[in-house]
């Protein structure tokens, strides 16, 4: 596979090392912890949000660091989680005296390594696990369904919430009441390439997709046979809307989420279909987003997440926020 990489074993760095150059005026990058912070000095007395995960996210997690959103975010190796030493540094790079959010996506070795850094810091804490993904059944004594789209949800409204000036005890609450009211589903066309190996994780039929993916590369919960847009997006808006319960007159936000290699031109016209089977049930888009904001490395797909609006919620998403992916309002 062809890629614009010089060595594998350095793209990591490299790729943070151009991020930091690009978004100098709001982003401090450490190259050796892989530890993001905000440029500006933190607010006193301000909650600090943080939030990590792999490499092959991109934008996430280091694109949403800035005002209205995260104030610390760290990345391990591709598709591995952060270390509890880069956590940890998080966490102190993040704390302003009001206590710190974890944002955390519900996958074990992310979910581990939180915990234990949570466990070693005296900072005082609150964890919110984000599991929107509506593709897998919870089971007994399993992982539990994994974050997705939400993550990015969260990182805007609890931003918000905590650029306001409230307290640890609210924040969490925007931040679960968020991860509680959004459903998501991905679905794709072709498996991503891992810059070590430049071969695809797995192969798709040509006829065939993979149903339920999540971020890491894995396969879905089931293949089925490609079919026109409009049926793809009726296969992954059907869980969500059973699931979220939406009558006529609700209010929501829909993210179209490109999992890495699927065009804009593509995501909004899913984006389309999605309009229309929501007016269809006299369900109203109150914000949307398009694009790709939690990748797949470059993998071929798309991922819809619905969130269910209030009144706090659309004035939260409405709050001022800039960021290297999130500017609006300042």
């Amino acid at each position: 596979m062809k890629r614009f990489i010089n060595a594998s074993e350095d793209s990591v760095l490299e790729t943070l090392a151009g991020f930091a150059a690009c978004h100098a005026d709001l982003v401090a990058v450490r190259l050796a912890s892989k530890v993001a912070t905000r440029r500006e000095a933190l607010t006193a007395g301000k909650v600090g949000l943080v939030s990590g995960g792999g490499f092959g996210h991109e934008p996430t997690h280091f694109g949403f660091i800035g005002v209205g959103a995260l104030d610390a975010a760290c990345v391990g190796t591709v598709f591995s989680s952060p270390s509890v030493a880069q956590i940890l540094e998080a966490i102190q790079s993040a704390d302003a005296g009001a206590g710190v959010l974890l944002i955390v996506k519900n996958y074990a070795g992310d979910v581990m390594n939180f915990k234990v850094a949570a466990q070693e810091t005296a900072v005082p804490l609150e964890v919110v696990l984000v599991s929107d993904d509506c593709s897998i059944t919870p089971q007994p004594g399993a992982q539990g369904r994994r974050g997705m789209g939400a993550t990015v949800l969260i990182h805007k409204l609890a931003g918000a919430m905590a650029q306001s000036g409230a307290s640890l005890t609210e924040v969490a609450r925007v931040a679960r009441k968020v991860s509680a009211c959004s459903r998501s589903y991905g679905v794709a066309l072709e498996s991503c390439v891992t810059p070590n190996t430049g071969k695809r994780i797995f192969d798709v039929a040509s006829d065939e997709i993979e149903v339920g993916v999540g971020i890491h590369g894995e396969r879905g919960v089931r293949r089925e046979k490609f079919a026109p847009a409009k049926d793809l997006v009726a296969l992954m808006l059907e869980p969500i809307l059973m699931e979220l319960n939406l009558q006529p007159g609700a209010s929501v936000l829909v993210l179209v989420n490109g999992l890495g290699a699927t065009p804009l031109a593509e995501l909004y016209l899913v984006f389309n279909e999605v309009k229309i089977i929501l007016e269809a049930r006299g369900v109203g888009i109150a914000r949307s987003l398009v694009g790709s904001f939690l990748t797949s490395l470059d993998m071929a797909g798309t991922s819809i997440t619905v969130l269910s609006m209030d009144e706090e919620l659309l004035r939260l998403w409405d709050a001022p926020v800039c960021t290297p992916v999130l500017r609006w309002g300042m």
